[in-house]
């Protein structure tokens, strides 16, 4: 039985075999709810929309919540807008905010001090993308003023946080923080509005644990989630395992949006309770197929953390068969630069595209003869002479792409068979890094 948006949002629930019914709601849903509806006087709710390619592909009804329409393309600007809106409640005067981010965060905390007409200081590292500077100086306008320090994250925020202690300011965390938790409970109580009541599961991205912790505190056991982290950045899934936030020894910072060594504090005292099987790990270079795919076939723009969910649609095929099921897309902020580097991940995940060494003899007809040994489908992308000193072989990289996965172990056959050396460092991070 579907709700009304204000009756939902009064607290009414609808129960499988009565009529909807009124149950006492806790205190987070109930703040949850006072946060969204003051978000209405800022921006609009983002649209829950049914996704037929991919209801069809997966044998389930696919809902895509499309948190990458913000007026900032993600999420974020829920919680900044939630924290700020409390602290100005309770301290009037208190006029400037900070806080260190290099992307999503950054420019949802501009738009905000624009929109509350307070001051923002927003420190970035210095390594910073000029496309992610200049949005973030957009949405802020004469509001914000953005400082490029550190070549590292962690350096860029001890440098925000001693400027707050000295200046009086307000610290506005990305994710270890009960407001921005509540704003980011926004979310649900906008899913739950659309969908009449909960889904069946819900498949959440997870960076620092502020969105999964919102949704999750919001819907509590009315339905079964799915939390997913890049397999770079499995912060969560750590947590979990230890029972307390651990800090990562390293992370693969691609997916940047959701690329955290540490889970929040505070996000994980919600999540503390899930059970490790529910948190999975997305490859990055499967994401970017996933993104390619919503860019083609859907038309959507993804970057990498919005992708996660609907990335993780595969894993979780067979628990999902006929139900109801959100996938939050969480961010669309893609800098198209990034273009050729996705579809390069990609054909490496679906093993289309490879690169290696060739020892090259060096005689006449010799690369006439490597060139026969290509099929059909075969294409040469990268020739490069690695190594010119040697005066009877001359190392060589090369890069293939092909129309199927399975025309490469013919290939190195014809090539192991005329006894030319060669070595495949498509997956050798190091080398890869380094020549590719």
């Amino acid at each position: 039985m579907a709700l009304c948006a204000e009756e939902y949002r009064a607290g009414v629930l609808p129960s499988t075999d009565l009529p909807a019914i009124t149950v006492p709601m806790t205190s987070f849903q109930d703040m949850a709810r006072v946060a969204e509806r003051a978000m209405r006087e800022v921006f609009a709710e983002t649209p829950l929309q049914l996704n037929a390619h991919l209801s069809d592909r997966f044998d389930a009804e696919i809902w895509l919540k499309r948190e990458d329409l913000t007026p900032v393309r993600s999420y974020k600007l829920r919680g900044a807008f939630n924290a700020m809106r409390k602290v100005l409640e309770s301290q009037p005067d208190q006029g400037l905010f900070v806080c260190a981010s290099a992307g999503n965060h950054a420019q949802g905390v501009a738009y905000m001090c624009r929109h509350f007409g307070v001051r923002g200081v927003i420190f970035m590292p210095v390594t910073t993308p000029q496309q992610k500077i200049q949005k973030t100086q957009i949405f802020g306008g004469d509001a914000v003023e953005i400082r490029l320090t550190g070549d590292f994250f962690d350096d860029t925020l001890a440098e925000a946080k001693t400027f707050c202690a000295a200046e009086g300011a307000h610290f506005l965390a990305p994710f270890d923080d009960d407001d921005v938790i509540e704003g980011q409970a926004s979310v649900a109580v906008e899913m739950a509005v659309q969908m009449g009541g909960a889904p069946d599961h819900i498949i959440l991205p997870v960076g620092g644990g502020g969105l999964s912790a919102g949704v999750r505190a919001f819907f509590g056991a009315r339905c079964t989630y799915t939390f997913v982290e890049p397999a770079g950045g499995r912060s969560l899934y750590a947590a979990v395992r230890a029972g307390e936030p651990v800090t990562l020894d390293r992370v693969d910072s691609f997916v940047d949006g959701a690329a955290v060594a540490r889970i929040g504090e505070k996000p994980f005292a919600k999540l503390s309770d899930i059970s490790a099987d529910d948190v999975i790990s997305a490859p990055e270079n499967r994401i970017c197929g996933t993104m390619l795919e919503m860019l083609n076939v859907e038309g959507i723009v993804l970057e990498p953390a919005g992708a996660l969910a609907v990335d993780a649609l595969v894993d979780v095929a067979d628990r999902i068969k006929g139900k109801r099921v959100v996938c939050v897309t969480s961010g669309g902020n893609f800098d198209f630069e990034r273009l050729p580097e996705v579809k390069e991940r990609s054909m490496n995940w679906q093993g289309l595209k490879k690169y290696f060494i060739l020892r090259l003899p060096q005689r006449p007809g010799a690369l006439r003869d490597f060139l026969d040994m290509l099929g059909p489908d075969d294409n040469i992308t990268r020739f490069e002479y690695l190594k010119k000193n040697s005066r009877n072989f001359g190392s060589v990289l090369i890069g293939i792409e092909t129309s199927s996965a399975e025309n490469f172990p013919g290939l190195f056959d014809r090539v192991n068979n005329r006894g030319f050396a060669f070595r495949d460092v498509t997956q050798d991070e190091v080398l890869a890094d380094f020549l590719i």
